[in-house]
């Protein structure tokens, strides 16, 4: 019963999930709005359920996964994000022609695989945690059936998923070839052996391939600013939270985990990714018009930053990694928000960054919780998006990167540049045609709440959240 416990987020999500999906089928349409607020129900249950969780329980079931603080730690940053995804779709879809319970539904079943992605221990949990939440994403994607931009997003997301997860496999199966084993304990021995074969070589820049797929990273990157502009806002809003943290501390896992004796190997790979997705999601999205598109190039630039902190190694490192991911979840979920108010007279989506000339004139609160997220995202002091950029850059120079440090600083200049753009048009062009006025008291709360985190406020938080980094990075180690 001991292994039952260790796993009762996922339980819950798995049981309750297939659940719901038998209410959806025997209710229909008329039951979207009960399905979704259960769905909402079970992922703060499963969020709840990782208070008792053992801070170190080991490998269970095997060696297929482990119940330690980290995966703990991911979880608890990824199921929150899933519950507002399904919040904000309730409002935006309304509107629409199609909002089915099967929304929620999928969410729910990908929040499994994104606990399973934290957890995993072995290659086949790795792959299996992956698949079930990138299945579930496919569909998302192309949730809209009458919207063309989605089904291609869909379409595009599938494609190139199917592209990743073949290469992913292969990188599998090479290890495995080379090793005799799936488990990321027995990977590390077999690595620790004395210098690694061509064959291990291939094998871990495959894995790392397919897992930067998931997690957008250049030059694997090609996805993501069409599917966050086709999928709907909260789809978008979706993938561009949890299931980016589940990729990122699963590669942070498998690096310092399963690849830990190869680290001289892994580290250039990762510096050159993190390098590469700095500088292009800082200059690509300079002529962007569309927001959606905007936050696509943000998020990829955002997960260079955390790569520094991986590439650094270490504890400190990691539990930089993991401080930021736990902000910038904050940050994108809080801007996305914002997106999904943009509405015309007659109360359908807006996209273009035009559109919100003059806002602080027509709706100043609006206007002045955008440029919260946008100074955030920019890692403008004194701003809390500031302080994970610090945590990252220090771990960078302490591990004796300083030039890879220097660089990144660099890339965070030239990344305000469009984060303040927004700013500019939002507080100095001439007023644009009004929004329509959303009246979503839920939605409307996340936004203060999220506000507020990022605000100066936030620095309240760096001690005990950064006690609660050190110690989940630590459990690994």
């Amino acid at each position: 019963m001991g292994r039952f416990a260790a796993l009762l987020p996922e339980l819950i999500l798995s049981i309750g999930g297939t659940v719901l999906m038998m209410i959806a089928a025997f209710t229909g349409r008329r039951g979207t709005g009960l399905v979704n607020w259960l769905s909402v129900a079970l992922l703060l249950a499963a969020t709840v359920a990782l208070i008792g969780a053992p801070s170190h329980a080991g490998p269970i079931f095997d060696g297929l996964v482990t119940e330690d603080l980290f995966a703990s730690f991911g979880r608890a940053i990824m199921y929150p994000a899933a519950a507002i995804a399904i919040i904000a779709a309730h409002g935006w879809f309304e509107r629409g022609t199609e909002h089915a319970s099967e929304y929620a539904v999928l969410i729910v079943f990908s929040a499994v695989g994104m606990g399973v992605m934290v957890s995993a221990t072995s290659l086949i949990s790795l792959y299996v945690g992956l698949e079930l939440q990138s299945l579930a994403g496919y569909v998302l994607a192309s949730y809209r059936r009458r919207d063309e931009r989605s089904a291609e997003a869909g379409l595009k997301y599938f494609v190139l998923g199917a592209l990743a997860s073949g290469i992913l496999l292969y990188g599998i199966s090479l290890l495995y070839g080379f090793t005799g084993t799936t488990n990321f304990t027995g990977i590390a021995a077999a690595f620790a052996r004395g210098a690694p074969s061509l064959g291990l070589l291939f094998g871990l820049v495959f894995l790392l391939a397919g897992l930067a797929f998931k997690a957008s990273v250049v030059p694997f990157h090609m996805w993501t600013p069409d599917v966050y502009e086709g999928a709907p806002t909260p789809v978008t809003t979706f993938f561009a939270s949890a299931p980016k943290v589940a990729a990122v501390l699963l590669a942070t896992r498998v690096c310092v985990v399963a690849l830990a004796p190869a680290t001289d190997a892994w580290r250039q790979i990762v510096i050159f990714a993190a390098l590469a997705s700095i500088f292009l999601g800082a200059v690509a999205a300079y002529g962007q018009t569309n927001i959606k598109r905007l936050l696509a190039y943000s998020s990829i630039n955002n997960v260079g930053f955390a790569l520094v902190g991986l590439a650094a190694g270490g504890p400190k490192g990691s539990s930089a990694v993991l401080f930021y991911m736990a902000v910038y979840v904050v940050m994108t979920i809080g801007a996305f928000l914002c997106v999904l108010w943009m509405r015309d007279a007659e109360g359908r989506p807006v996209e273009s960054i035009e559109s919100l000339s003059g806002l602080s004139q027509r709706q100043p609160g609006f206007a002045f919780a955008l440029f919260m997220f946008m100074f955030s995202l920019a890692g403008v002091p004194p701003m809390f998006g500031f302080w994970p950029k610090l945590l990252v850059f220090t771990a960078a120079v302490d591990a004796g990167y300083v030039a890879l440090a220097v660089a990144a600083i660099l890339g965070t200049v030239i990344g305000a540049y469009y984060y303040l753009r927004i700013v500019k048009v939002m507080y100095m062009d001439e007023p644009a045609a009004p929004y329509a006025r959303v009246r979503e008291p839920v939605q409307t709360l996340l936004v203060i709440i999220a506000a507020l985190i990022v605000s100066p406020l936030g620095y309240l938080l760096i001690s005990p959240l950064s006690n609660l980094t050190d110690r989940a990075a630590g459990s690994l180690f």
